[in-house]
């Protein structure tokens, strides 16, 4: 095992730019040594170089979310070179922008594996762990998609919206069977600036779903998210398990 640190371990899948990189960032700043998992091999590395700036400790490997093989692979390791992993966030997810008309089978099967059976891979992979040693954070980025069907009225993304549900049925059932030791949330972020974000929607329809259609007028930034994502890990007592957090600003129009 590596040398020992006051500071805790975070695990963050997807944590190489966008909405995990600035949960990383956000986890670093509380205390945190972080574990980054994602296939962005050289954005992964400069995040972990940003992190090393702000004082801790960074891991970085990359991996298919969706290989549960190495989901144990990448958790045994990240012990090994950290320690005790108290916090898992469940970052990584794939947009799917196609209808029921046009997906095919191999597409919908990706989109399910990359965001939905992820969670499961990394979730199996730490729990052990996290029971072990008395406690644990698990939170899991779903979507505004998992409530309302889809960001905009104008791409289906019935898949992605099917995968990211189904994120949070798996958090109020691990709730039950891992309470009281370990906390299980969930994140639905609406509109977010990120680099998919900026390509996909934002770019032809931003400001229009700003002023129409989001309460506080803009649209969300990686940041907005990280503040829950280190509530959720920091807060002490906790009695917070079970949850949906929903970051949107109100987005009422989709």
């Amino acid at each position: 095992m590596g040398a020992k640190s006051s500071r805790r371990v975070a695990l963050v899948t997807g944590g190489a730019r966008g909405i995990g990189r600035a949960c990383a960032l956000g986890l670093a700043e509380v205390g945190f040594d972080l574990a980054l998992v994602d296939v962005l091999d050289a954005d992964m590395g400069r995040t972990a170089c940003e992190l090393k700036a702000a004082g801790a400790r960074a891991a970085c490997h990359v991996a298919d979310v969706a290989d549960h093989a190495r989901a144990r692979e990448v958790v045994d390791a990240v012990v090994a070179e950290l320690g005790p992993i108290d916090v898992l966030l469940n970052n990584a997810g794939r947009p799917m922008p196609k209808g029921i008309l046009e997906l095919s089978e191999a597409e919908f099967d990706d989109t399910i594996a990359v965001n939905l059976k992820s969670c499961f891979n990394y979730i199996q992979a730490v729990a052990p762990g996290m029971l072990a040693n008395g406690g644990g954070r698990i939170v899991s980025m779903s979507s505004l998609n998992a409530q309302s069907g889809g960001v905009t009225a104008a791409v289906s993304r019935f898949a992605y919206a099917a995968a990211k549900a189904g994120i949070l049925g798996m958090t109020r059932a691990l709730a039950k069977e891992l309470g009281p030791t370990i906390t299980v949330n969930a994140i639905c972020p609406g509109l977010i600036k990120t680099e998919v974000s900026r390509n996909v929607v934002i770019r032809e329809r931003g400001d229009q779903i700003a002023q129409n259609g989001i309460a506080l007028r803009r649209i969300g930034t990686p940041e907005d998210v990280a503040e829950v994502v280190k509530f959720l890990a920091t807060s002490n007592p906790c009695f917070i398990t079970g949850q949906t957090f929903t970051v949107d600003g109100f987005q009422y129009q989709v």
